[in-house]
């Protein structure tokens, strides 16, 4: 299961890696775009929608990279003291509630926009020769489907975690927050934590 789960990992982080080149071509484009207008007093009308292409599928296609990661936005400050346990039920509850039904729908909606698109062979209307969009709305539903199955690993992690008590290794390109070193850095003990986390159930419990 593990092997399993680390070449999900690395599949996210090859595809994340592969598009991240998009950046240089976006920063290419953006330059001779501004020369081409200032010096050369030839500006293309449809180079803007190129570059919200460009970068739209560089952010999409990122997402299922940032998650094997674990570089999702999430409140550190209180989430990083939780026994680990407690931050799997945590994330499970989140995936299984939100994540699962969100992504679902955004594969969903995408495939759709997508296969409507490629039927009229839809092309941006800036302009008569304005670039095709087709290409870039298939990129929804795969960009879906990736960050979908890096979810699914991401859900087994925490059922993982839920029976040892200790998070399974991630693929190595990952970095993850240093608990203990976080802990020595605002000088909090385990005691402090359990203190904490005893003060919450009496207080749920007296509501």
């Amino acid at each position: 299961m593990q092997k399993v789960l680390l070449f999900i990992d690395k599949v996210s982080t090859f595809v994340g890696h592969a598009f991240s080149w998009l950046i240089v071509g976006l920063t290419l484009h953006v330059s001779w775009e501004v020369f081409s207008r200032y010096a050369l007093d030839a500006p293309r009308a449809w180079a803007f929608d190129a570059m919200i292409m460009m970068y739209g599928s560089l952010f999409m296609m990122a997402g299922a990279y940032t998650l094997a990661k674990n570089g999702h936005v999430r409140g550190d400050v209180l989430y990083g003291f939780f026994t680990p346990r407690t931050q799997a039920t945590i994330d499970l509850v989140l995936y299984i509630v939100f994540f699962i039904p969100g992504v679902v729908a955004l594969v969903w909606a995408g495939y759709t926009y997508a296969s409507e698109s490629w039927a009229i062979n839809e092309h941006s209307t800036i302009t008569a020769e304005g670039p095709p969009i087709y290409p870039f709305k298939t990129i929804i539903p795969v960009a879906g489907a990736i960050l979908l199955m890096q979810g699914v690993v991401e859900i087994i992690r925490c059922v993982i975690c839920l029976k040892q008590g200790g998070w399974p290794s991630r693929e190595e390109d990952v970095e993850e927050v240093n608990v203990e070193e976080l802990k020595e850095m605002v000088h909090v003990k385990d005691e402090d934590i359990q203190k904490l986390d005893e003060l919450v159930v009496h207080r749920e419990e007296a509501k």
